[in-house]
């Protein structure tokens, strides 16, 4: 069987629905994960920067038994670490300067980490400035990179510091989605898998994304603010 690792470097086109627990109501859980089912979604991360604590096993809890998708935590800090998914990634926001959440959070979760079975996918997570302060930012007290070069040489240093995925992020409720311009640059230079997310509202913004080479694409606000989306990305 495919570690999802191996699935994401595999598989051309990935797309996650990406799910925060403080922003979700698990009254809804049922009907929202049909809705992912019979979307042409491949992944459900779970995970946000501000979550109580266990809120992320609560609600992957109740995932777990309504779909085979793979769930992924995409946890903000060690709280959000439970054994109830399938894999976790582990994120190193390398676009700031707050060894915090470099790697202070990453050596706090080992003592969870070790009891569990997960996957563990070492992600280097760069923030893209749109112009909106994000809840990112605000907790990690770091900025987003607004330099093509520096974000373009961010990738790569992770590349060579052993990162087996870059995330591209816009931030949650971004005003527009990372350029197609920075994927394709970034794309250029790294030879491993580019996870790009926030502000993408539409199937066309998929697509853009993907053809300026992600291999995955993350989606979330989009459906908290329209679950009709879903009919955009029906199978």
């Amino acid at each position: 069987m495919k570690s999802i690792l191996q699935h994401i470097k595999t598989e051309k086109r990935n797309l996650a629905v990406l799910i925060d627990p403080d922003k979700f109501n698990l009254e809804n859980v049922s009907q929202f994960i049909d809705k992912v089912n019979k979307s042409i979604a491949t992944h459900i991360f779970v995970g946000g920067s501000l979550v109580l604590d266990k809120a992320t096993e609560v609600l992957i809890t109740a995932i777990k038994p309504l779909t085979k998708l793979p769930v992924l935590l995409f946890p903000g800090d060690v709280c959000q670490v439970t054994n109830k998914a399938d894999a976790i990634l582990f994120l190193s926001l390398t676009s700031g300067r707050n060894p915090e959440y470099i790697i202070g959070q990453h050596v706090k979760a080992v003592s969870k980490l070790r009891h569990c079975d997960l996957e563990v996918i070492p992600t280097s997570y760069i923030l893209i400035d749109d112009g909106k302060k994000t809840a990112t930012q605000k907790v990690t007290n770091t900025e987003p990179l607004t330099n093509l070069q520096e974000i373009v040489d961010t990738a790569k240093a992770s590349e060579l510091l052993g990162m087996q995925l870059v995330y591209l992020e816009a931030g949650s409720g971004a005003k527009q989605e990372v350029k197609e311009t920075i994927i394709k640059a970034v794309k250029a230079e790294i030879n491993i898998p580019i996870i790009v997310g926030g502000g993408i509202k539409s199937k066309f913004a998929i697509k853009k994304a993907f053809r300026a080479g992600a291999n995955m694409v993350v989606i979330g606000t989009a459906f908290e603010l329209d679950e009709d989306f879903f009919e955009e990305i029906k199978r």
